[in-house]
């Protein structure tokens, strides 16, 4: 018997509201029926236009920049920013818990300030564990996401959480592309950092790794500083998590196709931030091919890019959903 919920409602916010659609297609059923607006001095208002007493509620809000779905005026900001979106999630979470949801997971494909998640010189804060912290005194039971920056976040919370995996989803595309155990291709890890996910990333293409050391000089800024592992002549696949203003993307296809002699460099990534000069630098770079997945909107304040391309996360989201609902494993999603 399931006592958490009657049924299944999903919400969802200003910042992801196609992602939200679709992962209520995959589920056949409706997206539920709220709205988000501001007031005159910018104030979240939030307005929930139908009951979920007693309900399991998701709410599909990532923590990004993105458009708002109705234009204020001419001249207003018509862009949420991070804080924005945050404050929405909190804001809608506040909202159905006094509304006597049975349940209620905020579904966040991106979780924000995760990069800030430990202190890295004297008087930096811990943004990761504070947000946490809001999250789960605004009244979450628990909390799906999708290839946390450090997957050691998912013990900033008190509640529990799901973390997705969204290389999958590029294993598919690349198995297609190129086929499985292909001797012309590797995966190529950006920064050591990013060593262990590569590693996996190429066991289930059957394929060898290679690693690019760089050392950061300052934020946003990298310098590429050695190429481990022999690219001379294969396919390159570089694997990131987070596409920000994608020097360190750029910098690694670089040094791999001239240092390392690469033939040629493709490129995946969960989430797309995109910010500062990212599309210009794509454009730019020997990337043939970047691809991202839905968990952060194209910037509708960008020009399109002809070399990123988009795979959709709805249907791993719905099922997640489904799973959570029924109380049933999610590890095994990813078992194959």
């Amino acid at each position: 018997m399931i006592a958490h919920g009657k049924e299944i409602k999903v919400f969802t916010g200003n910042s992801n509201p196609s992602l939200a659609q679709s992962i209520c297609q995959e589920l056949y059923m409706g997206l539920g029926n709220a709205a988000v607006s501001q007031f005159a001095d910018g104030e979240c208002s939030i307005s929930v236009y139908e009951p979920v007493r007693g309900k399991d509620v998701f709410i599909v809000q990532s923590t990004c920049k993105s458009p708002v779905r109705e234009k204020k005026s001419e001249t207003a900001n018509n862009f949420e920013t991070v804080n924005d979106n945050l404050m929405e999630l909190l804001i809608m979470i506040d909202a159905m818990r006094r509304a006597s949801a049975g349940r209620i997971t905020a579904v966040i494909p991106y979780f924000g300030y995760a990069r800030q998640d430990r202190k890295a010189k004297s008087r930096d804060p811990i943004s990761a564990k504070l947000v946490a912290n809001l999250i789960t005194a605004a009244g979450a039971d628990r909390v799906l996401t999708m290839d946390l920056h450090a997957a050691q976040i998912q013990g900033f919370f008190d509640i529990p959480v799901d973390n997705l995996m969204g290389s999958n989803l590029f294993v598919k595309h690349f198995l297609k592309k190129f086929g499985k155990g292909n001797e012309d291709v590797m995966v190529v890890s950006p920064d050591v950092g990013s060593t262990a996910r590569a590693r996996a990333f190429s066991m289930k293409l059957g394929v060898n790794m290679a690693i690019v050391d760089k050392r950061r000089e300052r934020a946003n800024q990298s310098e590429v500083m050695n190429l481990i592992g022999n690219v001379e002549g294969k396919t390159c696949i570089l694997l990131d998590d987070i596409v920000d203003t994608a020097g360190s993307l750029c910098g690694a296809a670089k040094a791999v196709k001239e240092i390392g002699g690469a033939k040629e460099v493709y490129a995946c990534a969960t989430h797309g931030v995109l910010s500062g000069p990212a599309i210009d630098r794509i454009n730019e770079s020997c990337i043939k091919e970047l691809l991202l997945l839905d968990t952060i909107p194209y910037p509708a304040d960008k020009p399109a890019c002809d070399k990123i391309s988009y795979l959709t996360t709805a249907s791993v989201f719905a099922e997640a959903i489904r799973r959570i609902y029924e109380e049933v494993s999610i590890a095994n999603m990813f078992d194959n």
